[in-house]
């Protein structure tokens, strides 16, 4: 099974809850399961399933104008699954950092110690913010 997680840069503002509505039945379909992570500025997202499946959802994220500057950081073969089911972590004006960094943590808890911590200093960077 494939996990691969990228970075890119938010083109212009963007309608997070939408994205999530057609992320979930395009990775219901294809069975991939991950995390997105959205600051409104960036999108971190990892990916993982079947090698053909997630590498389609990538390419038809690499096309989508809302954008640009996509970074693989990493893409590696896993036995199994490290995020259980689809989520997607964000965090909104005013909202608690430390309530929102403790969600990300939660979410990340299974994933590799590279994955996690990536994930994680994302998090601890937007409680800052």
């Amino acid at each position: 099974m494939l996990q691969l997680v990228y970075i890119s840069t938010v083109v212009a503002a963007v309608d997070t809850a939408a994205i999530l509505d057609v992320s979930r039945a395009n990775n219901t379909r294809d069975r991939i399961t991950g995390l997105l992570f959205c600051d409104g500025r960036r999108f971190l997202q990892a990916l993982e399933g079947d090698t053909a499946m997630v590498e389609r959802s990538y390419a038809r994220i690499a096309r989508d104008p809302r954008h640009r500057a996509l970074v693989v950081l990493s893409r590696r073969e896993v036995a199994a699954r490290e995020f259980g089911g689809w989520a997607m972590a964000e965090r909104v004006p005013g909202a608690d950092g430390a309530a929102f960094t403790r969600r990300v943590e939660e979410l990340v808890a299974a994933a590799s110690p590279a994955v996690r911590a990536t994930f994680d200093s994302f998090a601890r960077l937007q409680r800052a913010a």
